[in-house]
C-alpha cells in the first residue's frame, strides 16, 4: 500500500475504525491515515483498500500508547474514534451494555500519547448517559491534559449527508481553540434520497445487480411483499388492509412505531441508516417506488460513501448482515470530511 508523497496536514490513527468511513473523510482531505484499529476482522479489506492504510485487529483494551507511537505516527498527530454507540443509543433504552467503558479506554490512550488533536463522534444520547457522567469524565481527562475542547450536536444533512442523522462531535486540541466548520447546506437544499440513489438500476426483492454485487436487496416473504405493495411513501402500516397488520402494532406499546415497514420519501433526506437498514420491517427502509427494502449499495450511498467504495474483495460472497453492519456503524464520510476540514484549518492556524 503506497503512501502519499505530498505534504500532509496531519497523521491519523483511527480507533474503532470499522469499514473506514471516518478515515475516508480525512483521506479525502489529504491526511495520512497511519492505522485503523478495530476488533471486527470483517472490516479489514474495506478499511485498507479505500484508505491506503494498515488495519490492526485489536481489542482497544489491549492497545497501549507505546504501541501507537511505535507505528511511525508522525506529527501533527490526530487521534480519531467513534466508540461503539450501542450503550448510549435510544434503541438500547435499558443501557446495560458495558461497552460504554471503551470510551474510558479512548481517554486512556489520549493520556498516554498526547496527540495534537483528538476527535470523537457518537450519538447525542451520550451527553445524558448516566446523567452525563460518562461524557463528563471523558472531557475531564482531556482538560487535565491541556486540551481546548469544542463539542456540539450536528445535523448531518447540513454537511451534505442525505439522511436525518444527528451526531455528537467533539474536537480537542493542545495547540489552541478549535471548532467545527460551518454547515454548507440549509433546509430546502438538503441532499435527498432521490439525489443519492435514483440513478441505480432497478432490482427486485432478493435480486442483485450484475454490474455491482453490493446493489443487492433482501428477499421478502409473501406477507411482506403484500405489505410493501400497500405501503405509501412517507406512510405507515396504518395504510394496509387490516389482515396485514401485525398484532404487536395494534397494542398500545406498538402504536407509536409508525415508521417500521415504511417507505422512504424521494425528495427528503432518508431516516437514520442503522445496521439493519436492509430489512423492510426494521424501520422506514422501504424503497420509495420499488417493492423491496434498500439494497446494501443504496444504504452506503445514503451514508454518503462514494459509489465505488469497496466493502468486499471481488468475487467474495456478499453477506447482508456483515456488510450491513459495516455500513450502518460507519461515520458518514461527508460528515467525516467536514471534521477533517475543521482540523486542517485549525492546524494551519497553529503551526508547530
Amino acid at each position: 500500500m503506497g503512501k502519499r508523497t505530498a505534504k500532509t496536514p496531519g497523521n491519523v490513527v483511527d480507533l474503532f475504525c470499522g469499514a473506514g468511513g471516518l478515515s475516508y473523510g480525512f483521506f479525502q482531505e489529504g491526511f495520512n491515515i497511519v492505522a485503523g484499529v478495530d476488533l471486527d476482522q470483517a472490516c479489514r479489506y474495506a478499511f485498507q483498500e479505500n484508505n491506503q492504510s494498515a488495519f490492526y485487529a485489536k481489542d482497544i483494551r489491549n492497545v497501549t500508547g507505546a504501541w501507537l507511537k511505535s507505528i511511525k505516527w508522525g506529527r501533527p498527530r490526530v487521534l480519531a474514534g467513534c466508540a461503539p454507540c450501542q450503550p448510549f443509543s435510544i434503541y438500547n433504552p435499558k443501557n446495560k451494555d458495558s461497552q460504554w467503558k471503551l470510551l474510558q479506554e479512548f481517554a486512556r490512550l489520549v493520556e498516554e500519547t498526547l496527540p495534537d488533536v483528538v476527535t470523537m463522534e457518537n450519538v447525542p444520547a451520550l451527553l445524558k448517559y448516566r446523567k452525563g457522567k460518562v461524557f463528563g469524565e471523558f472531557k475531564a481527562v482531556l482538560e487535565s491534559c491541556d486540551y481546548h475542547i469544542w463539542h456540539d450536536v450536528v445535523f448531518c444533512p447540513e454537511y451534505g449527508v442525505p439522511q436525518r442523522r444527528y451526531r455528537l462531535i467533539l474536537l480537542a486540541s493542545r495547540r489552541g481553540a478549535i471548532k467545527m466548520v460551518a454547515p454548507r447546506c440549509k433546509a430546502g437544499n438538503f441532499p435527498t434520497v432521490r439525489s443519492a440513489i435514483k440513478a441505480l438500476p432497478r432490482i427486485a426483492a432478493g435480486g442483485v445487480c450484475r454490474k455491482d454485487p453490493l446493489h443487492k436487496a433482501a428477499l421478502l416473504s409473501e406477507t411482506n411483499m403484500k405489505r410493501i405493495r400497500q405501503s405509501k411513501r412517507g406512510g405507515s402500516w396504518r395504510d394496509w388492509d387490516e389482515s396485514l397488520v401485525s398484532k404487536c402494532h395494534t397494542r398500545d406499546t406498538g402504536r407509536r412505531f409508525l415508521s417500521v415497514y415504511g417507505r422512504m420519501e424521494w425528495d427528503e433526506p432518508a431516516p437514520t441508516i442503522t445496521t439493519y437498514f436492509h430489512g423492510f420491517g426494521n424501520g422506514r427502509f422501504g424503497h420509495p417506488s420499488q417493492n423491496r427494502a434498500l439494497s446494501l449499495r443504496e444504504g452506503a450511498l445514503l451514508q454518503s460513501f462514494p459509489e465505488w467504495y469497496a466493502f468486499a474483495e471481488k468475487g467474495q460472497t456478499i453477506r447482508m448482515k456483515e456488510v450491513g453492519r459495516m455500513i450502518g456503524n460507519a461515520v458518514p464520510p461527508r460528515l467525516a470530511r467536514a471534521i477533517a476540514q475543521s482540523i486542517n484549518h485549525h492546524l494551519q492556524g497553529y503551526p508547530t
